[in-house]
């Protein structure tokens, strides 16, 4: 009898505890997960000497498009949710200056607004800039069109006057941070 309720006992618990730690799996849980990281990246890097801006002719210091077609990659532009442009812009020429930043699309086009600072001559603080892009800003479209961007800077002031800083220069440059979908 003993070894009777041994063995009921021991069904008991092992009935008990197989059904009690059991859980029914979800294996929708997959399609439920959202992955978006976000992406920082630099995107632009330009650079003038004070000596360039005073001998360029008509005032226009350059015009130059740069090949990007980082944000037109299928992996990229069809999961793109949102994101920002940061410019930076520093000035230590003694001209005033006005830039434009374009983004083109692969036939040329300008894609949405233009982007123009006017910047006055040194001693001038860093100007930054940040553009919005998606539900918040402008449309996503115009960063998963982008195939080139163009940066004209045109000098405003005179040809002849040297600045007082340390090797006077125009930089601009930017960065970007987008968020993406994964999955």
């Amino acid at each position: 009898m003993k070894i009777l309720y041994k063995y009921i006992l021991t069904f008991i618990v092992l009935i008990s505890s197989v059904t009690s730690c059991v859980e029914e799996q979800d294996f929708d849980q997959y399609d439920d997960i959202s992955v978006t990281p976000t992406y920082e990246a630099s995107m632009l890097y330009v650079e003038a000497p004070e000596e360039m801006v005073n001998q360029a002719p008509s005032n226009q210091v350059f015009i130059q498009n740069f090949n990007f077609d980082a944000f037109s990659y299928k992996t990229f532009a069809e999961r793109v949710l949102d994101g920002s442009i940061t410019y930076i812009i520093e000035n230590t020429t003694s001209k005033p200056l006005e830039i434009m930043v374009e983004f083109l699309d692969d036939q040329g086009n300008v894609l949405g607004p233009v982007e123009r600072f006017d910047i006055d001559p040194a001693p001038t603080a860093v100007l930054q800039r940040e553009v919005a892009y998606g539900d918040a800003g402008r449309p996503i479209d115009i960063i998963t069109n982008t195939s080139s961007i163009r940066v004209s800077t045109t000098n405003l002031g005179d040809t002849t006057s040297v600045s007082n800083e340390d090797d006077p220069k125009i930089i601009v440059k930017s960065s970007a941070k987008f968020r993406v979908r994964l999955k």
